[in-house]
């Protein structure tokens, strides 16, 4: 089968590995999103970038920055392009399919045991601590995921301090998404764009 083509950054490495098959695919998906209660993030990282080895570190974050801006669930998104990439169209659907498949017997499951005990204090509780669990591994996928952008064109600096602008555009002055989207990102677009093609100017002088 031959190599997808690259599409990514001049800086960033291919993928050692990649899937075998769109049954691969469904199943290896399947897992995922099994295993994705809550910290769905730092789950997706851990399989898809250091046990299959599908995605380098710096694929994953420019992957994972396209599937945030897409309309829908992020970790939905990027399966779908991985399926796309290797396999096309059917690669795409195999990919989603098993992103939603077993997830959803699982919920329909859970609400039906949950409606029984929704006002039960203890539940409420367990809720409570799920959610910091939650957001513990958001976090430290995050720190994790840091050292991916030294190999960014903008440079690590510029990198982080468009990180930290959004936090707080979003988390402390709580401007609406689409705005910080438009905003930010397109300024972090447009530097991108400029400084990958002063680079390319330069290496065919």
């Amino acid at each position: 089968m031959p190599a997808p083509a690259n599409t990514l950054s001049p800086a960033v490495e291919a993928a050692p590995n990649q899937p075998r098959s769109k049954t691969d695919l469904f199943m290896s998906f399947t897992w995922l999103a099994l295993q994705g209660f809550g910290g769905v993030l730092a789950v997706v990282q851990r399989e898809l970038v250091e046990k299959k080895r599908w995605m380098t570190r710096e694929q994953f974050v420019e992957d994972w920055a396209v599937a945030q801006i897409m309309p829908g669930p992020n970790v939905v998104n990027l399966s779908m392009m991985i399926g796309g990439r290797y396999f096309g169209l059917s690669g795409a659907l195999a990919a989603l399919t098993g992103m939603l498949a077993a997830p959803l017997v699982v919920v329909l499951l859970l609400a039906a045991l949950y409606g029984s005990v929704a006002d039960s204090a203890t539940a409420q509780g367990a809720l409570r601590g799920m959610g910091a669990v939650a957001a513990g591994l958001i976090t430290a996928t995050g720190i994790k995921l840091i050292a991916a952008l030294g190999k960014n064109a903008m440079g690590l600096g510029v990198c982080i301090g468009l990180a930290v602008l959004t936090f707080g555009a979003i988390a402390l002055l709580r401007w609406p998404l689409a705005w910080v989207l438009l905003g930010l990102g397109g300024a972090a677009c447009l530097r991108a764009y400029r400084v990958l093609g002063r680079a390319g100017n330069g290496s065919e002088a």
